[in-house]
């Protein structure tokens, strides 16, 4: 049976955490109470045994035993007459406030532990109480607010439909009358026209009701006197309010720069009492917006739920225990005063949710329950046993198929630098984009099993649908899949070699693996995890268009990634034109090599991350404003220039590049440290309570930390490999510099825990657990 202290750790929401009942400090009180009363117990015992013993011992025992359970009883049965404790509420003057505190009518044995024990379930029943009431009244601030701006969308929604139906009406009353007038008279075409016009002013009327309801929710219309002057000269209605569609895609970029600098450069601001022009495309914006509000709307009130479900189960096991330790019944007596509070007795939060249950199936999914429950309570996916016992046999297959290639590499003789250059220039480059690449999946698995168990909320930081998140698991099964199939495209390779194939023929198969990995990629079959795939590259996409696309934390994440990973764009840099040019069928590595385009090409992929990031950051501080992000985007600007001297310096090695390369990566380095320690991971604050750490750690073990950071610096100046020149053949080269760059992809995988730790940090600092979603509908006047 599982301990409810396991239990409620398990269940309890991570950034609430602080709010929960502390029921593991009041079990330490209840322990000291049976401390205490075992202590009394043997020094009582060792008193009577100091005296010799009667032969009215046993009638004694028993008088005892009948008192005892007398009282008992009567305690019992008496309950209202003879409690133990009294808990009384009194009311703050300053506010609402109620507080709760327990006064003893009893002598207890271990009166000073009761005191203590009561003293902090008064504070944590105050604690939680004041919380929920917070939280209560915050969401029911929102449910308001949402109620207006769907009203508000629904009527203009009823205004563009009437606008269209109008412009429909009167393009067929056009028609028509254009048609008549050369068969009829003027009086006769007119004559056929009355229940038209009758028809209109019912539709001009029902417009004229929809803006003064709009007018009385604080929306007020341009010139309303009259449905006409709702209408601009092309027919669109003009609204003095703005509809904010955030800047997410690189069209709504562009425009909201353009606007910013028409207005503010141009030195032409709009004109007062002017509004956004209303029509479909932005509707519909802002109806997903209002929909998305919806569903974080109902996520919280069922993690408030949640919250008040749970307290309530701790209190009462933590009184149950102390009943048993004192042997007293106070629980009963407690337990009225925790139900009366306002967490638990409060229906609100109920409410509200079936009031958002009946509103999101009415409006978002045309009455389907069913399609209503899936938005707003998506189904978490069951972990399966025959994804564990994958991850076994392709682990196995790698480790037998790893072995069988290094045998078959060694008897082949494909290592030494006299024989197979050849190899280690064309087919090494393909294979060692698979091996780090799954190198960064297997630390990507080990993250999110970390972050599992230790409790950050990865699915909320990065906005992950829980449906379709992809677990620790999964990312073992596709690793251990990815390299299993490269190994055995690699024993594949050497058995065909030695067994006197074409080479130009053999040496396809590293691009054909490739291929079939893009393709497997894009397919667009729902099969190997298509919704992990697809946000992969939706992602990309956004990388690649910075900064034209809103950023997001998995997106900067993601481009932080891509920064360790250089060498792996420069292998399929040589990979590519390995293939495009030609070279394999001819064996002609150096042709890549000594191309100008090449070369120039190389400059391109290095700098592509850190100016991805860079752009990213530029973005970050368009959309909020902070200096810090352009600070941040100094770091990868650094890191760009440090880049391109350490390239340059690899061609024309003299004294002059010597020192730039040393200038600027000693900088860059620096810069990286300060940022990955300060900002990334929240560490060296001197006035920690925690020397040189932060306050609040998740991993107990404090010396992890400081590990974490000699480590995170050693693995920074690898650098210093690229201009000590620690080379001696081709083929120690190559992989001298794969065992670097790999050293890299593990630094990040460890960089990894502690920048989405300090993430979690700050959300349970701030209680965020929901995420906030901007609201399109807001009034002209308040731009400022």
């Amino acid at each position: 049976m599982v301990k409810f202290s396991k239990e409620l750790e398990a269940q309890l929401i991570p950034e609430w955490k602080e709010a929960f009942v502390n029921y593991w400090q009041l079990k330490k009180h209840v322990k000291k109470i049976k401390l205490s009363r075992t202590n009394k117990q043997s020094a009582s015992a060792e008193f009577t045994h100091d005296f010799s013993r009667s032969i009215l011992d046993p009638i004694r025992f028993i008088a005892l035993k009948v008192a005892s359970t007398t009282k008992h009883f009567f305690t019992s049965s008496n309950n209202n007459t003879d409690e133990i404790i009294q808990v009384r509420s009194k009311s703050m003057d300053s506010d609402e406030e109620v507080l709760y505190q327990t006064e003893l009518l009893q002598l207890f044995s271990e009166e000073d532990e009761v005191r203590l024990f009561f003293e902090r379930l008064d504070e944590e029943l105050n604690k939680v109480n004041q919380f929920y009431k917070t939280k209560e009244s915050e969401f029911l601030e929102r449910g308001e607010i949402l109620n207006k701006q769907l009203q508000i969308l629904l009527d203009l929604k009823q205004i563009v439909g009437d606008r269209q139906r109008r412009r429909k009406s009167n393009a067929g009353g056009l028609l028509h009358r254009s048609s008549a007038s050369f068969s009829s008279t003027n009086s006769d075409s007119f004559s056929e026209n009355p229940a038209e016009l009758n028809d209109s002013s019912t539709e001009m009327s029902q417009t004229d009701e929809v803006v003064a309801a709009l007018e009385r929710n604080g929306v007020n219309f341009m010139n309303s006197a009259s449905s006409r002057a709702v209408m601009t000269k092309k027919g669109k209605p003009k609204v003095a309010m703005r509809i904010d569609i955030p800047a997410t895609t690189p069209a709504r970029t562009i425009s909201a720069v353009t606007s910013m600098l028409w207005e503010d450069l141009v030195n032409h601001p709009k004109k007062e009492g002017s509004g956004d022009f209303i029509n479909r495309k932005k509707i519909q914006c802002a109806e997903k917006m209002i929909r998305s509000a919806f569903v974080e709307l109902y996520r919280g009130l069922g993690l408030l739920k949640t919250y008040s479900s749970l307290n309530m189960v701790a209190f009462t096991k933590i009184l149950k225990k102390f009943d048993k330790v004192s042997n007293q019944q106070a629980s009963a007596s407690y337990l009225k005063a925790v139900k009366r509070s306002h967490f638990i007795s409060s229906d609100k939060v109920v409410r509200l949710m079936d009031e958002v249950e009946s509103i999101f199936t009415k409006h978002f999914a045309n009455n389907d329950r069913k399609k209503a429950m899936k938005f707003l309570r998506p189904q978490q996916q069951k972990n399966s046993h025959m994804v564990t016992f994958f991850v076994g046999l392709f682990t196995g297959s790698f480790v037998s198929l790893f072995s069988v290639y290094i045998i078959l590499a060694h008897l082949s003789g494909i290592f030494s630098p006299s024989k197979e250059i050849a190899y280690m220039e064309t087919v090494y480059p393909v294979f060692s984009v698979f091996a780090l690449l799954s190198l960064h999946l297997f630390l990507y698995g080990c993250n999110l099993f970390m972050w599992k168990a230790t409790r950050i909320n990865y699915n909320f930081i990065f906005e992950f649908a829980p449906s379709t998140a992809l677990k620790y698991r999964d990312a073992f099964l596709i690793c251990t899949t990815f390299m299993t199939s490269v190994v055995g495209a690699m024993v594949i390779h050497l058995l065909l070699r030695a067994g006197g194939f074409s080479p130009s023929h053999v040496d396809t198969i590293p691009g054909i693996l490739l291929l079939i990995f893009i393709a497997l990629l894009v397919c667009p079959f729902d099969i190997f995890y298509r919704p992990t795939r697809y946000c992969f590259l939706r992602i990309i996409r956004n990388i690649i268009c910075s900064p034209l696309y809103k950023v997001l934390m998995v997106d900067f994440f993601m481009a932080d990634q891509l920064t360790s990973q250089i060498p792996l764009l420069r292998h399929l840099e040589s990979t590519a034109c390995y293939f495009l040019a030609g070279s394999f069928k001819t064996h002609e590595y150096a042709t890549c090599k000594n191309g100008k385009l090449y070369r120039q090409l190389a400059y391109v992929i290095s700098f592509l991350p850190y100016y991805w990031r860079a752009m990213q950051c530029a973005r970050r501080w368009f959309d909020e404003y902070d200096l810090n992000h352009l600070a941040n985007m100094g770091k990868y600007v650094s890191a760009m220039v440090a880049a391109g001297a350490r390239l340059t310096y690899a061609t024309q090695s003299n004294h002059l590049w010597f020192s730039v390369v040393l200038v600027t990566s000693v900088v860059a380095t620096v810069y990286q440290l300060y940022w990955d320690f300060v900002k990334d991971w929240g560490l060296l604050n001197p006035n920690s309570r925690n020397p040189w750490l932060r306050d609040d750690l998740i991993l107990k073990n404090k010396s992890i930390y400081y590990l974490s950071i000699a480590l995170n610096v050693v693995l920074r100046v690898a650098w210093i490999e690229s201009i000590m020149r620690f080379r001696i053949n081709p083929v120690e080269t190559h992989l001298l510099d794969f065992f670097l760059a790999s050293l890299e992809v593990i630094r990040r995988g460890h960089w990894n825990f502690y920048r989405l730790e300090n993430e979690h940090l700050n959300n349970v600092g701030k209680f965020r657990a929901v995420k906030t979603v901007p609201l399109p509908f807001r009034d002209a006047d308040s731009d400022g």
